[in-house]
């Protein structure tokens, strides 16, 4: 090797990123998403969005499996028990801080994973299957005071957001509906449009296309301010209800003891591939989305939050799983 080709050889690998055998190894592997429920909602599609640009980010083959059942909690747990090498992540949504209040886990929800990503919030939204003839919130309630318990509301299941936030605001009121929980946010969507369940509370993400579609009618807004994209929709706390803010979210897991390298490495894929600008609009615009993907300790900050309030309201209305 000649003077010259040999110093060029020197300089081009000085040059080169150190990759870590771990992350070497990692890189060598296909990624899978564990998404705890089904098909549809919001959860799965958001992963779906993510794929394509994760796949591209990382180099490897990245597939989904949907591992719904017990408010994703089946899923979770699985992903609980998996190695900590990179190779599964759990995409989640508000369950993954309220199941452990709720029933007996096979894992502890903050010491068997790592935070990775905090993908985003959306307040959650009451609409009603538009072959009712309710106009209003008060309207729907008045028909639930006049024959208890026979107005049947739809949540994505038992202890989501949105069961919790309709079992405080039901106390208040003084009111009886029936839930009906689901395991997921496309089969509850599915039945309301269909008019198989009187109305149904679920993210702004999972509703706002049927009710845009005219398929459902929104009737609350459990935000704190009215949303741009729907402005007639009032909030609980317009609508005599203060204090009763309720967002869904969804966010990334990795298994416990998963290295920061692996962890930072997949967080800034997650959050390049949302912000691309088709993304970014899907989820803003279409989704009403409020994007965070601000890395590891904004998810931890905002979990150990939603699991202090959310127990406390668990507790307080006696909420059994």
């Amino acid at each position: 090797m000649s003077t010259i080709t040999r110093r060029v050889f020197m300089l081009t690998a000085a040059a080169a990123p150190v990759v870590s055998p771990l992350v070497a190894r990692a890189q060598a592997s296909t990624i899978k998403l564990i998404v705890p429920v089904p098909p549809g909602g919001s959860l799965d599609p958001i992963a779906r969005l993510a794929q394509p640009g994760l796949q591209a980010r990382l180099g490897q083959t990245v597939i989904i499996e949907n591992k719904p059942g017990a408010s994703g909690s089946l899923g979770a747990g699985l992903v609980a028990k998996a190695p900590p090498d990179g190779t599964t992540w759990l995409f989640v949504y508000e369950t993954q801080a309220i199941n452990p209040f709720l029933m007996h886990l096979t894992y502890d929800s903050k010491k068997d994973f790592e935070p990775v990503q905090l993908i985003g919030t959306a307040p959650a939204i009451l609409a009603k299957s538009a072959s009712r003839p309710w106009k209003s919130f008060q309207e729907l309630l008045a028909a639930a005071k006049r024959k208890p318990n026979s107005v049947s509301y739809a949540s994505t299941g038992i202890g989501s957001i949105g069961h919790l936030a309709m079992t405080a605001l039901l106390a208040r009121a003084g009111v009886q509906m029936i839930h009906v929980p689901y395991k997921g946010g496309g089969p509850a969507l599915k039945d309301a449009v269909a008019g198989q369940v009187d109305s149904i509370i679920g993210s702004v993400a999972l509703t706002s296309p049927q009710i845009h579609a005219g398929k459902l009618t929104g009737l609350l807004n459990f935000g704190s301010a009215r949303l741009k994209t729907m402005p007639d929709i009032p909030t609980a706390m317009e609508s005599g209800f203060p204090g009763l803010d309720a967002y869904a979210w969804w966010g990334v897991f990795a298994p416990k003891g998963t290295p920061s390298a692996l962890i930072d490495r997949f967080a800034r894929a997650l959050a390049d591939t949302l912000r691309e600008e088709k993304n970014a609009k899907q989820m803003s615009e279409v989704w009403q989305i409020n994007s965070k993907l601000n890395g590891p300790a904004e998810l931890k900050t905002f979990f150990d939050s939603q699991m202090a309030l959310w127990g406390s309201v668990v507790r307080e209305n006696h909420i059994a799983g």
